[in-house]
């Protein structure tokens, strides 16, 4: 399979496929041929459809390696399956093995062939375990190795095992039959499981030896590095001059040349005396090296010349470049092919040269040229796009992420943006702004206003997205930037993943003259919420009601005034101000205003009070005692009220929600939707029918009648009708639902050991004896027959795994707590 184009490798991808880059001075491709050539497979067809020529024209018909090479074409991309079933005249014969010929392995093929013949399988999996397989196809056998389950590329929520397809394949011809012809299909995504369904024998083989998806930087200097301390073997040409420096016959290296192995020196390269080269170096074939030159963890592909004190450390150099006297280039740094890198410039760590570029003397490059890479482990977190104000978000960054955006959307579509009252984030909006006309979108710019009137407006306005920016919750110094799809959501993971390719890459479509787009102010844009809020959400009769609403110094005083003027409930309002100084508050500051709420609804003898964050997404409740509920118990009460009145539908919540809420709906005749703890699971799930409420427990609540997203305006308006409804007060609602009893813990956890402790959790969930349930949903819940339940979830931006147990007391949740963890540190080692 040698049809794969890299992407996420460019710039070494930009002008050849991704098989033909070098691993130790051999295309990634000849390793995988000789490998079949060890194990006696020498009839092999080659499809191929990125400069499908070049793979052609280097290896022939294979004559030079002992083998017979043969070519299958594809016009268009076919998919993994889709292009097997291309060259499907030529495997009729007998059974045959696939595999990639951009991965570098050394897997005993001879093996897994054995094991396929011994179980008669259709179909039989390489399978590999690794420290992290967010980027792979997971895959769950039995003890007899017989496929039970396939996920393509999980969420860590959806990790449930380490053990990985390696894309290795041993099949025999009927499968071909499975496949569908000239259309692109996938054999993980849809043959597989397909076949799976029907019980066909498919089975797993988990291989020991070495296998490396070659599919990132990183990745390839890794392969580089594990090659040369013979963590794989390979033939790496040549004699060991010492221990670990590998040296071709043809180079000439300099008896004064320090080298420091392990490293490799290709063919016809020359090191003159003076240079210095350090671990895990490849020089190329035709290399010059030149006196006072530093390498360390440097690839350096063939028919380069590096000029007298040039400083290379863990970068890539691409073939026929120059890299002049004095020059620096730093780690993560990738050179393309081609390029010219003058006297005494400097290029920083992570920066990405494309290929027939020249960078000046005395240049410090800090951005790529033209593309430039991110530099982040994730770009979205949890809130968004987020980090330090001028540190980690600048609004070099904003122009940059909202160009990528602009990329991902059609010219002339329109895209809602808003702000927080901070400084920080009015400033960094002028930049999105720009970077979104320049783009070819035209701009809503609602400039103030609360997170869910922004939210809204997208989801109304026939706009193709939109972006909000925000303080960090209870840090002043960072900011979110939070964007959306068309429907005001938060952009699903799929969407999120386009976007970071775009932007890392950075290859921006830019406008023409004549396409600059328009930037707009809506005039009524808090008016039309309004308006629309109080047509969907019946308040009724309200005048008799009071309360108390702290607006926290946020943007939710810009639309309270319009709603509550129009219901007519008597209202005591508080920081009722937009805070430009203080956009968000500390832990303690929230404590002391709720303290003060809580006063105030107490001696005024209001129905209830409530506190928006400063954005007017969340919101926290104060009963008419002037007791502050917590946010689970806050989540049962409202559901308590709204299933009173419904008497039916759904609600949708997130796994880690107390299961008292199970009972509650019960006994109100309504169904509940578990979700995953993701914001978008949340919102696709109110999406579906007869939905009546959602929530998240962590004080965002869904009106669904009204607006898929959270929306803490719309919520107050809700209960308000709610509570002038019933004969309760909050806090006889609170005292009816049964005592919640759930505990969470978190333990730390490598990332590199993530994988490892879910494949353990899954395995000991597995064994449980019978009265078990396990469910993974997101992460891997385990349930009793008694109620009691744990949920081990691995957290996606932090090296963690969260616990949640909840049991009929504490002591049991903290029992069932305690043994869990324990089987996460285990595997966490």
């Amino acid at each position: 399979m040698a049809g794969g184009e890299g992407t996420r490798l460019r710039p070494m991808t930009a002008n050849q496929p991704k098989p033909l880059l070098p691993v130790v001075n051999r295309p990634i491709m000849e390793h995988v041929l000789r490998l079949l050539k060890r194990h006696g497979i020498t009839e092999t067809v080659v499809t191929v459809q990125f400069l499908a020529a070049l793979v052609r024209n280097y290896f022939g018909d294979g004559d030079e390696l002992g083998m017979h090479l043969q070519y299958a074409t594809e016009d268009v991309p076919l998919g993994t399956a889709g292009s097997v079933k291309n060259a499907a005249d030529r495997l009729r014969d007998d059974r045959f093995l696939v595999i990639s010929g951009d991965a570098l392995t050394d897997i005993d093929l001879s093996e897994m062939i054995r094991f396929h013949r011994e179980n008669s399988a259709l179909v039989t999996i390489g399978l590999k375990r690794v420290p992290n397989p967010l980027e792979f196809g997971i895959i769950i056998v039995d003890e007899g190795g017989r496929v039970q389950r396939f996920l393509e590329k999980p969420t860590w929520g959806q990790v449930f095992s380490d053990t990985v397809n390696t894309g290795i394949y041993i099949m025999e011809p009927e499968i071909l039959d499975a496949v569908a012809t000239g259309e692109p299909v996938d054999w993980s995504g849809d043959v597989f499981p397909a076949l799976l369904e029907r019980g066909a024998a498919i089975y797993g083989h988990v291989a020991g030896g070495y296998w490396e998806d070659v599919g990132t930087h990183e990745s390839y200097l890794k392969a580089q590095a594990d090659a040369l301390s013979g963590k794989v073997e390979l033939d790496l040409g040549g004699f060991e001059l010492s221990p670990g420096v590998w040296v071709a016959e043809s180079a000439s290296v300099d008896p004064d040349a320090v080298l420091k192995g392990p490293l490799l020196v290709g063919d016809y390269a020359k090191v003159e005396a003076g240079a210095e080269l350090r671990e895990y170096t490849v020089l190329g074939n035709n290399v010059v090296v030149r006196e006072g030159a530093f390498l360390h963890r440097a690839i350096v592909h063939d028919n380069v010349y590096l000029g007298p004190g040039a400083h290379l450390r863990g970068c890539v150099v691409g073939k026929s470049t120059d890299v002049m006297t004095g020059a620096r280039i730093e780690e993560n740094a990738v050179i393309g092919d081609e390029c010219v890198i003058e006297s005494e410039a400097y290029v920083s760590s992570g920066v990405r040269v494309y290929p027939f570029k020249t960078i000046e003397a005395g240049a410090v490059v800090n951005t790529s040229v033209i593309w430039e890479s991110r530099g982040q482990r994730s770009l979205f977190g949890p809130r968004g796009v987020s980090g330090l104000v001028n540190v980690e978000i600048t609004a070099e960054l904003c122009v940059r992420l909202a160009s990528a955006y602009a990329t991902t959307l059609k010219k002339g579509e329109y895209v809602v943006t808003a702000r927080d009252c901070s400084l920080a984030a009015r400033a960094l909006k002028r930049a999105v702004n720009g970077a979104l006309t320049a783009g070819a979108i035209n701009v809503l710019d609602l400039e103030a206003a609360p997170l869910p009137v922004a939210r809204f407006h997208t989801g109304r306005e026939g706009a193709a997205g939109g972006i909000a920016l925000r303080t960090t919750p209870g840090d002043p110094q960072s900011v979110d930037i939070v964007i959306m799809d068309g429907r005001g959501a938060d952009l699903a993971p799929g969407a999120q993943r386009k976007l970071e390719r775009v932007f890392s890459r950075q290859e921006f479509r830019r406008a023409f003259p004549g396409e600059i787009a328009e930037l707009t102010h809506p005039s009524r844009a808090i008016e039309d919420y309004a308006h629309e809020l109080l047509r969907h959400v019946g308040v009724g009769d309200v005048r008799d009601m009071k309360v108390v609403v702290d607006c926290a110094g946020g943007t939710s005083s810009l639309v309270l005034p319009t709603l509550l003027g129009r219901v007519g409930v008597d209202v005591l309002t508080v920081n009722a101000r937009l805070d430009d100084v203080s956009p968000t508050e500390t832990l303690a500051e929230r404590r002391r205003d709720l303290q003060r709420l809580s006063e105030l609804v107490s001696s005024s003898r209001a129905a209830f009070g409530v506190r928006f964050d400063p954005v007017g997404e969340r919101i926290a409740l104060v009963d008419e005692m002037g007791q502050l509920i917590d946010e689970e118990r806050a989540l049962l009460v409202v559901l308590d009220l709204v299933a009173a009145e419904r008497r039916g539908g759904r609600v949708a919540l997130p796994v880690t929600t107390t299961r008292v809420a199970e009972q509650v709906c019960r006994f109100h005749g309504v169904q509940v939707q578990w979700t995953s703890t993701s914001l978008d699971a949340l919102t696709a799930a109110v999406a579906g029918p007869d939905m009546i409420f959602a929530a998240d427990g962590r004080g965002g609540f869904v009106v669904p009648e009204f607006s898929p997203a959270i929306d803490g305006l719309a919520a107050f308006m809700r209960l308000l009708g709610l509570v002038a409804r019933t004969r309760l007060s909050l806090s006889q609602i609170d005292a009816r639902i049964p005592e919640v009893r759930l505990l969470r813990r978190t333990v730390p956890t490598p990332w590199a050991a993530k994988g490892a402790v879910m494949r353990s959790v899954i395995e000991a969930a597995e064994a449980e004896p019978a009265g078990y349930r396990v469910d993974t949903t997101d992460g891997v819940r385990v349930a009793r027959d008694d109620g009691s339940w744990v949920l081990v979830l691995p957290a996606a931006t932090e090296p963690v795994t969260d616990l949640w147990a909840e049991a009929a007391d504490m002591d049991g949740a903290q029992a069932l707590l305690e043994r869990w963890a324990r089987v996460v540190e285990r595997a966490a080692g």
